[in-house]
């Protein structure tokens, strides 16, 4: 697969399909990979898709500093310049989700619609997120003591750190390369990413709630009704201006990774709303469907 400069980097990238653009955002730890096993074969049949992997992820440059949402959106800005695209809609999972949160502040004319899959929030809301009460701490915890076969210690159930580097001695659960060790370098860029947002030190180059009102582009938030960020979902559902919202249902083990455990779920709403932003652009009635 291809890679192209942007932003002073390469970036690897896939591009696919005919029509108007939609641009997919992976999350963090991720690469483009996630969105093709379900999600891409059926949208590329009637839109123009493009993924690729953030940089320090995938086969992406890994450059020693910019990992802000910030950076991320600048980066993205400089791909869709280098591929050609004026104005694309974007679907974001994660911290992904963040990033095209933040790039629709940046840069509001190259947006057409939002679809954002369980966005956390996480640099504006990690004061939250570190809570001893936080509902994800018994989640990753149990998951984690699932898998390894031995308890977490007390003392551990609420760091961030060790937790994350216990997928050490986790194998790839899903995708192409399942059953395979995980890279130990790549877990260990993930909690350099993440310590400084973590701990409330990165304000430059991340959007506050206070901005998230400014975005008026038509958004779908999509979310697991027991998602463990289901505060990134109170807060974009009450404060963007034009937003509607899929809940899917709270019986899976994974309560985030909907692109995984609901991907059918995940291209049936995204398709809906595509479908019905652009009836609406184009000032059309769009049939209902029942399903």
């Amino acid at each position: 697969m291809p890679k192209i400069e942007a932003n002073n980097l390469k970036l690897h990238y896939w591009q696919s399909g005919q029509g108007s653009d939609v641009v997919l955002v992976h999350g963090l730890g991720g690469n483009l990979a996630g969105w093709h096993l379900t999600i891409v074969p059926e949208l590329q049949q009637e839109y123009r898709i493009l993924t690729y992997d953030l940089r320090g992820h995938g086969r992406s440059d890994v450059p020693p500093t910019g990992y802000t949402t910030g950076d991320m959106a600048q980066d993205l800005r400089g791909l869709l310049d280098a591929v050609g695209i004026e104005k694309a809609a974007l679907v974001g999972h994660s911290w992904g989700a963040d990033i095209v949160l933040h790039f629709a502040l940046l840069y509001p004319e190259r947006v057409s619609q939002l679809v954002v899959v369980e966005g956390a929030l996480l640099a504006p809301l990690a004061s939250y997120y570190r809570r001893p009460d936080w509902d994800g701490w018994p989640y990753v915890t149990g998951t984690i003591e699932a898998i390894l076969g031995r308890p977490i210690p007390d003392e551990n159930r609420c760091d961030l750190e060790y937790l994350l580097r216990q997928l050490i001695e986790i194998p790839i659960m899903y995708g192409p390369g399942q059953g395979r060790p995980r890279d130990e370098e790549l877990v260990f860029r993930v909690l350099d990413i993440l310590r400084p947002m973590w701990e409330g030190r990165e304000a430059d180059g991340n959007m506050g709630l206070e901005s998230l009102s400014r975005i008026k582009h038509p958004t779908l938030l999509i979310y697991e009704s027991n998602s463990v960020f289901l505060e990134g979902y109170r807060e974009l559902s009450d404060r963007l201006p034009a937003a509607s919202s899929a809940i899917l249902p709270g019986s899976g083990k994974l309560k985030h990774f909907s692109s995984l455990e609901h991907p059918d779920l995940i291209l049936q709403n995204t398709r809906a709303f595509l479908v019905e932003q652009q009836a609406a652009l184009a000032g059309t009635p769009r049939a209902t469907s029942q399903g």
